[in-house]
């Protein structure tokens, strides 16, 4: 069971654009490598996926930024301690790429950092 948290009105995914464009056109995502290993489909909020990006995707071109509604992701999204013992939202299940409310480009500046859009609630 998972504890009550205020859920944000969007969560976020990184994903390799390659990847995405495959699963979006069968209409399905099964997650990166990571995710199949962990057994769940990993989320940030906007609060988190800065650091997300920091952390395992530094200097990584070609991703993808995807925002889902967690309302639109049912009982198989669930709220669970990581990083620091912050909550992180984490998916259950295959993930349908309909669902995604937006996907945007997540390019690197010229330090190497992510670019992240504007928008993020």
């Amino acid at each position: 069971m998972s504890p009550h948290i205020d859920k944000p009105s969007l969560i976020y995914k990184i994903v390799n654009a390659e990847a995405w464009t495959a699963a979006a056109a069968s209409g399905l995502f099964e997650g990166a490598p990571v995710d199949r290993q962990d057994g769940y489909i990993h989320f940030s909020t906007a609060a988190q996926v800065r650091e997300t990006a920091a952390k395992h995707f530094a200097g990584v071109e070609g991703l993808v930024l995807a925002a889902f509604d967690p309302e639109a992701l049912g009982a198989k999204l669930v709220w669970e301690p990581s990083r620091g013992g912050a909550l992180f939202p984490h998916l259950y299940a295959k993930l349908e790429t309909a669902l995604a409310v937006w996907v945007k480009p997540l390019p690197l500046d010229g330090a190497g950092g992510h670019v992240f859009p504007g928008d993020l609630t």
